[in-house]
């Protein structure tokens, strides 16, 4: 990203946070004030529900009040008026309200006043007994009519005798009381008394008869007096608020606004106090349609804002901000990953650029140093053909095995670039096991025999003599565990084990296990050469379910499952579980878990000591992985190490099984089938192993643990013996052998024919590990084996002891086919722009009866293979300089499509004595390049095949004989 760009990016980034924050605060703000106004709508709705409660409790104590003194207004007008005399006194007045005052709570006390007009006034007078007063205590001046109080209650007895028409409102009240019928109110005014705010109320009294619809003179006429009371509305007010919860909250005004400009105060403080921005106004009405009441409410302080008010805006902002934050991550991660994106893209194109490199690297590493080894390992092929003395021939064998471990490196390292690759295939095709097997064992026979260890290799019965799958890999896995087991075991013995998986309880995914911890070496050899374990050598093995009773128990299996299967069908699949079992130095506990890493060993000083990368436990893991199957391992420092791992087959027909018998090389010899033998050895496993490789000739075998045994049983079986036709074999162990032992056992066997116990005195075979054993076998023994044991091996022994050659040449040469069959008298043209793997590979060629030519580049081999020409096929070098051998092959098969073209046409023919068939010349690729690309090229350009330099006999017999057809050869 260009520095514009970020610097825009920034900025762009900066404002998005900018404008989150204003958003989420403006929506704060926004949300504060929404709760604050929707508060204080709740507080002014609180206020006016409050006040309005108050309002109408009010009017209802006062509504009360006022129907309680209409009522003893019509008490008055019925027994003072209706009753001659009157029923009604001061006295009874005083009472009667004293006694019903609590139906008056908010009346201070209550009075009548008579109407007495002025020509009543002596009368009444001296009838009371005392002189009309005005509210100043004076006596009540000349007047049209008065009002004097005759009854009051003890509350206000007062005013007794007073003329209430002697102050001027209280005149208009009692006229406007007299003239509507109703009770009326003054202005507020301060009790005598209580010095309260309160106000009076006037009723009219009137004489019976008063029509309800009676005008206003009629009403005059007809009044009687008046009924009076003082109402406390202070009192009144704070009774009230006293009763009602919450009224602490609020402060209330009771106004009389019958002067708007003026209004009265009735009650509370003269200056409004509380919240004044929050209020209400309520209407009272006492009754009285001339005056007018209000009630102002008021909260006493602001009305708190609450929790939520604050928190909710709090939580809105802070989720608003999560929300910005999580829109702003996930932008960014987005941003993060879409440039992680790009980068990756770019570093893919560099891997992938790099991963061409690497194979071109590869190729080209392998092929320039496949080359010249190809020229070194030739000539020391051909070096070691000449006659040479002994001296001369170990260099030279010397020098041709550090080559082949060179390019065993080389190989190793190019199939771990394969499996990094994931360009790494496994073949299908048919082949022997046990051939594979015998090879492996052949490889490192000479070194178990220099340190004197049992080598030896078991393959059950029910395993099938061929199966489908990738021989070379199965070849490279086998010898990698039996090359480690090789290289890390000084004494006992290596053995390899081949089961079905069904029948066999040695899994490949058993937990390591360690033993003998805490003793020094030589104690733990000492330990082991006191107890003799029942396995190949007598040595402790890491696994301690390889002994003698499991292998007897797997071996009785076999046997019974095999006679229950011969009806049965079997199955496609077959799954092998290997095991290599070993007892050298083991694997140190701490080194367990890194057995398969590439390039990692125990320590340091194991490849000091014994050689080695540390790449082929890795690349056998991988290997069997794409053969369908697992290994593990079982360990035990100075005890040794158990490999197990599965492989996944397929069971071949039995067409293929013949195609694949004639296409062996070597082939087992059948005239030993009927012949009879003896094993003496005292150790099960051991003389299981060599039982396996004489069945595999046809020989029926018997085992006796001594010789003394051995003998007796000859003794015992002579008759049967008598009438065999074959000659008898005794192969006898090293540890049941002693000096002497040759002159011993030949007299007993000349003791027995002259018994005619025998026929003819059975051949005595020695097997020993070692040269140094086979010193003391003694001069009266026919021959002595020297283990590993292999079919092809005993073979070859019992042939010469037998004398059996002659008969075995002639099988040879009407047997299967080899590779001198398949090239005698072939015409093959080689490739090469070397001139020293000219030589090595005309020479290789040569060598098996072919007639060789050579060219030294591609446009040479174009010129040689003009149609018609007379090769039977051409083996190519890849790498050439001017015309490599993909063009040379693109070029020669656009030749043959041609040619083929005009045949089909009529054209043209191969020769005149020739039939008309198709040009095909079959073209190996012959290139030290040995990467899978490079093979896929191979059959991409039109190639046929391929082979890798150097090649080997049995490489090149498999490479040919797909395209060339055998002469069969005579026989001399």
């Amino acid at each position: 990203m260009a520095v514009g760009g970020k610097r825009r990016w920034w900025w762009k980034r900066r404002a998005a946070v900018v404008a989150g924050v204003t958003i989420a605060v403006s929506v704060w703000v926004g949300s504060h004030c929404y709760f604050r106004r929707e508060n204080m709508a709740k507080a002014e709705e609180a206020l006016v529900s409050m006040c309005e409660e108050r309002a109408r409790m009010i009017q209802d104590q006062f509504a009360v009040s006022v129907n309680h003194v209409h009522a003893l207004a019509i008490l008055i007008s019925t027994f003072y008026y209706q009753k001659q005399p009157p029923a009604l006194d001061q006295e009874t007045f005083a009472y009667y309200t004293a006694k019903t005052a609590f139906e008056r709570p908010l009346l201070n006390g209550v009075a009548y006043a008579e109407r007495i007009i002025h020509s009543q006034r002596e009368i009444f007078e001296t009838r009371q007994g005392w002189t009309i007063m005005t509210m100043k205590r004076e006596p009540s001046p000349m007047q049209d009519e008065y009002a004097p109080v005759i009854y009051s209650q003890e509350t206000v007895s007062y005013i007794e005798a007073i003329d209430m028409m002697s102050g001027e409102e209280d005149r208009e009240n009692i006229l406007r009381a007299r003239a509507t019928g109703k009770a009326v109110l003054t202005k507020p005014f301060r009790l005598l008394e209580s010095n309260h705010l309160g106000v009076v109320l006037t009723f009219p009294v009137y004489r019976s008869g008063l029509p309800e619809d009676a005008t206003v003179e009629q009403r005059v006429e007809a009044t009687a007096g008046y009924l009076g009371g003082a109402f406390d509305v202070e009192s009144l007010v704070e009774n009230l608020l006293r009763q009602l919860a919450g009224n602490q909250d609020i402060t209330i005004n009771v106004y009389d606004i019958t002067n708007a400009s003026e209004p009265l105060i009735m009650y509370g403080p003269q200056i409004p106090e509380g919240y004044m921005p929050l209020s209400h106004v309520s209407m009272l009405d006492f009754g009285d349609p001339f005056r007018k009441h209000q009630m102002h409410c008021r909260y006493r302080e602001k009305p708190p804002l609450p929790l939520s008010a604050i928190t909710t805006p709090f939580g809105i902002f802070v989720i608003i901000m999560l929300g910005g934050y999580i829109v702003f991550a996930a932008k960014n991660h987005y941003d993060n990953v879409k440039e992680d994106c790009r980068k990756m893209e770019e570093l893919k194109v560099q891997a992938e650029a790099a991963d061409v490199a690497k194979s071109q690297f590869l190729a080209t590493v392998s092929h320039e140093i496949r080359t010249p080894m190809n020229g070194v390992l030739g000539m020391l092929d051909m070096l070691l053909d000449t006659d040479l003395n002994l001296t001369q021939k170990d260099y030279a064998q010397t020098a041709q095995v550090c080559g082949k471990a060179l390019i065993s490196l080389i190989n190793e390292v190019l199939d771990r670039a394969k499996i990094e690759a994931g360009k790494l295939e496994i073949e299908a095709v048919p082949f022997d096991l046990r051939s594979i097997l015998d090879d492996v064992i052949s490889l490192f026979s000479s070194k178990s025999r220099e340190k004197g260890i049992e080598l030896a290799v078991f393959v059950s019965d029910k395993v099938p003599e061929v199966v489908t799958g990738d021989p070379g890999r199965f070849r490279q896995i086998i010898t990698n565990l039996v090359g480690n087991s090789v290289k890390f075991t000084e004494r006992g013995h290596i053995f390899v084990q081949v089961h079905l998986a069904d029948n066999s309880d040695l899994g490949a995914d058993e937990k390591v296990h360690s033993g003998l911890n805490g003793l020094s070496r030589s104690e733990k050899v000492q330990i082991m050469s006191d107890c003799t374990f029942d396995t190949l050598s007598g040595f402790e093995a890491a696994d301690t379910r390889n002994n003698w009773e499991n292998f007897k128990l797997l071996l009785s299996d076999e046997m019974c499952l095999q006679e229950a299967s011969t009806s049965d069908k079997e199955p496609d699949i077959v799954t092998l579980i290997v095991s290599v079992e070993d007892t050298g130095i083991g694997i140190p506990l701490r080194a367990q878990d890194r057995v398969f890493t590439p390039f990692m060993q125990a320590d340091s000083s194991t490849s000091r000591n014994y050689g080695g990368t540390g790449i082929g436990l890795s690349i056998t893991k991988c290997l069997v992985e794409l053969m369908g199957g697992q290994i593990n391992f079982i360990s035990r420092p100075n005890v040794g190490s158990t490999f197990t791992f599965t492989a996944v087959f397929k069971r071949c027909n039995k067409d293929a099984i013949a195609d694949t018998k004639r296409t062996l090389s070597e082939a087992l010899p059948t005239g030993f089938k009927g012949m009879k033998a003896f094993i003496v050895d005292g150790k099960p496993v051991r003389n299981a192993v060599t039982r396996y490789h004489l069945k595999r000739l046809g020989i029926a075998v018997e085992v006796a643990n001594t010789v003394k045994m051995m003998l007796n049983s000859l003794t015992r079986q002579n008759s049967n013996f008598r009438t065999g036709r074959q000659p008898y074999i005794i192969l006898i162990e090293k540890d049941s052998w002693y000096t002497g032992m040759d002159v011993y056992l030949h007299n007993q066997l000349l003791m027995l024919k002259q018994n005619d116990c025998v026929l003819e005195l059975p051949k005595v075979i020695l097997l020993v590990t070692c040269e140094y054993d086979k010193m003391s076998s003694g001069s009266l023994v026919d021959t002595v084996i020297i283990k590993p044991l292999r079919a092809s091996t005993v073979a070859a022994c019992l042939q010469q002891v037998l004398g059996m050659e002659k008969q075995q040449k002639k099988e040879l040469s009407n047997g299967p086919t080899n590779l001198r069959n398949l090239l005698a008298g072939k015409n093959i043209l080689v490739v090469d722009d070397n001139k020293v793997n000219l030589r090595v590979a005309a020479s290789a060629l040569k060598k098996y009866g072919a007639t060789v030519e050579c060219a030294e580049s591609g446009k040479d081999a174009l010129s040689l293979l003009q149609l018609p020409h007379k090769f039977d096929a051409c083996f190519m070098d890849v790498q050439m300089p001017e015309m490599d051998g993909f063009e040379a092959t693109r070029q020669i098969r656009l030749m043959e499509s041609k040619a083929n073209e005009q045949i089909s046409n009529g054209g043209a023919s191969r020769g005149e004595d020739s039939m008309i068939v198709e040009w095909h010349l079959p073209i190996l690729a012959m290139t030290a390049d040995v990467i899978q690309a490079t093979y896929e090229e191979c059959l991409k350009c039109g190639m046929d095949g391929y082979v890798s330099k150097p090649f080997e006999e049995q490489q090149l017999f498999q490479a040919v004989a797909k395209f060339l057809v055998s002469k069969p050869s005579s026989d001399s």
